[in-house]
């Protein structure tokens, strides 16, 4: 494979439609909620990505900000300054395919050109209106969380959720986005109480409508430790749990700290999935 971005969006949407795919979480931030600082400089960033493909990640998502609640926000200049020499030393030898996970479609464009072929939207292409056309013009896959401003407990999150995302897909399709290039994501713990989470993940089938591929991202979130009353270090069981349920019910993408376990969970899966299809 090329650092060619066409190539990498090519080779991982191609990779999705094989079977569950594993998407390792990259992290080059201070303040994460799970692994703020472990990987906050070129050296360290570049090492992780190589344990997660050699654990068997099949893209790796690059992120500057964090997004946890509380988080402070960071400026376009400090996210670049963060982001894109990691990517540049991944893009190097491109062993999988490169995704940036950021909102602003400045830092998008910019990481596109130095490498990455996905963009990881948290706020499904809406937080900034520059975003749906940065897309369409550098040609990346894109992925569009579902994602509130606060949480409203009384609120339907799953008429919320189609009501978001179908706003979405109509600022993509304004500006000429392939579909076909377009992932989905219900957000687990952005703006929605862990219930509305759990909700999101025990109805996922409300997203098969839109006829596109799912990723989920609940690797370690506060949902699971709400229901195990576990500390982020001690919510592996929990996650490997969660992510098995949502493979199950046709997850194409799962986002993850602990790739190798997530592995094993891939291959069950698919081939329980596999024996239950004939």
């Amino acid at each position: 494979m090329t650092c060619d971005p066409a190539s990498g969006r090519d080779a991982f949407l191609a990779r999705i439609k094989q079977g569950p795919a594993i998407m390792g979480i990259l992290n080059v931030t201070p303040d994460s909620f799970s692994d703020g600082g472990l990987f906050d400089t070129v050296e360290s960033a570049v090492a992780q990505a190589d344990r997660m493909v050699a654990e068997g990640a099949d893209v790796i998502d690059v992120g500057g900000e964090s997004t946890r609640p509380g988080a402070a926000p960071v400026g376009e200049g400090e996210e670049r300054a963060r982001v894109l020499p990691v990517i540049e030393a991944l893009a190097k030898s491109c062993p999988v395919p490169i995704s940036i996970d950021t909102y602003k479609a400045s830092v998008a464009r910019d990481a596109v050109s130095a490498g990455a072929s996905i963009i990881n939207d948290v706020w499904g292409f809406q937080k900034d209106a520059a975003m749906p056309a940065t897309i369409a013009e550098t040609g990346a896959a894109a992925i569009a969380m579902y994602n509130r401003p606060v949480a409203e407990p009384e609120r339907d999150v799953i008429a919320d959720m189609r009501a978001f995302l179908d706003h979405t897909l109509a600022l993509s399709d304004g500006v000429g986005v392939p579909r076909d290039r377009i992932l989905l994501d219900p957000g687990v713990g952005f703006g929605k109480t862990w219930r509305q989470s759990v909700r999101v993940l025990a109805e996922l089938e409300a997203l098969d409508d839109f006829g596109l591929p799912v990723l989920v991202g609940l690797s370690r979130k506060s949902f699971i430790g709400q229901l195990l009353d576990a500390p982020v270090g001690e919510r592996l069981i929990g996650s490997v749990a969660a992510n098995t349920v949502c493979l199950m019910k046709g997850a194409a993408v799962i986002r993850v700290h602990d790739v190798a376990e997530h592995r094993e969970v891939v291959t069950m899966v698919r081939a329980l999935r596999g024996n239950a299809n004939g």
